[in-house]
């Protein structure tokens, strides 16, 4: 399938992000697939404890929608167990933490407002505690 503005996940590639861990994203819609300048939708497969370790990221904000599999969001001190059909919000610059807690993979969608790219330039990490 070829189209401007249609995306079949199987013809996606997929990369592993920057502080994370067991994970596996394909950019379902961005800047270099269709042109979007101000949303990016990630389709995440992230395997059994894994997950993203406490980051930010600077100005952009970020949704996840879960699909399958059980996890754990933890932002701004507030923690969530989710569940296929839940969601949850990182605002932009505020540390977050994402763990499947399920045995099997978890599924999610990932929207980013504006587009991050995943530039691990782009991270903010914890400071290094004393």
């Amino acid at each position: 399938m070829t189209s401007k503005f249609h995306i079949r996940a199987g013809s996606v590639p997929a990369y592993h992000p920057a502080n994370h861990e067991g994970t596996s994203n394909q950019r379902l819609i961005g800047r270099d697939n269709v042109g979007a300048k101000n949303v990016e939708v990630v389709l995440g497969t992230i395997a059994r404890g894994g997950g993203a370790l406490p980051h930010a990221h600077p100005g952009v904000e970020q949704v996840c929608y879960l699909l399958e599999g059980t996890a754990r969001a933890e932002v701004a001190g507030e923690a969530f167990d989710m569940q296929p059909g839940d969601a949850c919000f990182f605002p932009a610059d505020v540390f977050h933490i994402f763990t499947v807690t399920s045995e099997q993979p978890a599924k999610l969608l990932v929207v980013y407002s504006p587009p991050y790219g995943e530039d691990p330039s782009r991270v903010i990490r914890p400071a290094a505690q004393p």
